[in-house]
């Protein structure tokens, strides 16, 4: 019943203004920097109130309607972008999660093409976040596909990397720029021998392949020293920030424009995220 009220609720609530977007920011560890912002779909119904990603983009999935908000995620991520570049803030990646539905249609990259030209921002300022499992699951057709995106000058990063059983051999073929370390490795990275083990062989594999890593879900300092240790390039996570409204995003990019030169990485970080 409660899965039937949100699919009910579900239909016309993006004409009725219920979705919303944050922008949760990612770091480069190395620097101290931000270096992008990951659009994240949020739902508000008058309602049921605060409907959480984990509830609602399955149904969105199952029903086909995470084409039409995912569409308009890219939207208004690429126009949010375009504001923030406009306003002589730092330039950072946009990072926008693609469904599966999304990544199948043939059309989908003209798609990207039409909407990077409407928005007039720079194709690599996008970088698009495709799943690891939906990449495997056709991996002629992901190769084709990611190639395609490719020629428009977007980033690719394949997201969940870890939880998709993909094959070493054939992800040098993949035209990506970025793998994201699952949180489910990083929750237990302290804990974990086998965690551990894992992260550390993603990142030393990233370094090989010249491929960019980035650790999500990174939640306390001990996990953070790992990745620096590691030579892990970025992270996101609650320990550096939550979703942000665009507001306090923009806030924290003109921090970051204004902070000049701070004596260490670690007093730099400080003053970015308090």
């Amino acid at each position: 019943l409660h899965r039937f009220a949100l699919e009910g609720k579900m239909r016309g609530a993006l004409a009725r203004g219920e979705f919303s977007i944050l922008y949760q920011p990612q770091f480069d560890v190395r620097t101290s920097s931000v270096s992008g912002m990951e659009a994240l779909l949020r739902w508000e119904n008058p309602e049921l109130g605060t409907v959480t990603p984990e509830e609602f983009i399955p149904i969105a999935e199952e029903t086909g309607m995470i084409v039409e908000l995912g569409e308009w995620v890219l939207r208004n991520a690429c126009a949010q972008a375009k504001v923030w570049r406009d306003g002589n803030l730092p330039p950072v990646r946009m990072a926008v999660n693609v469904s599966g539905h999304q990544f199948v249609m043939k059309e989908f990259p003209q798609l990207v093409a039409t909407i990077i030209q409407e928005s007039g921002i720079d194709p690599a300022m996008l970088e698009l976040e495709i799943t690891e499992s939906v990449v495997m699951k056709d991996e002629v057709w992901a190769e084709n596909a990611l190639l395609e995106l490719k020629k428009i000058g977007v980033s690719l990063a394949i997201d969940d990397f870890g939880t998709g059983y993909s094959s070493l051999g054939r992800l040098r073929n993949f035209a990506v720029d970025r793998l994201k370390i699952d949180r489910s490795f990083v929750t237990r990275l302290i804990d974990c021998d086998d965690d551990r083990a894992i992260a550390q062989a993603i990142i030393s594999m990233s370094r090989s392949l010249k491929i960019n890593v980035t650790a999500e879900g990174v939640e306390n300092f001990p996990q953070l020293a790992f990745l620096l240790e590691n030579e892990c390039q970025e992270a996101q996570g609650f320990l550096f920030s939550r979703a942000l409204s665009p507001s306090d995003a923009q806030k924290l990019l003109a921090r970051a424009a204004a902070l000049g030169e701070e004596p260490t990485r670690t007093a730099r970080l400080r003053s970015l995220i308090g």
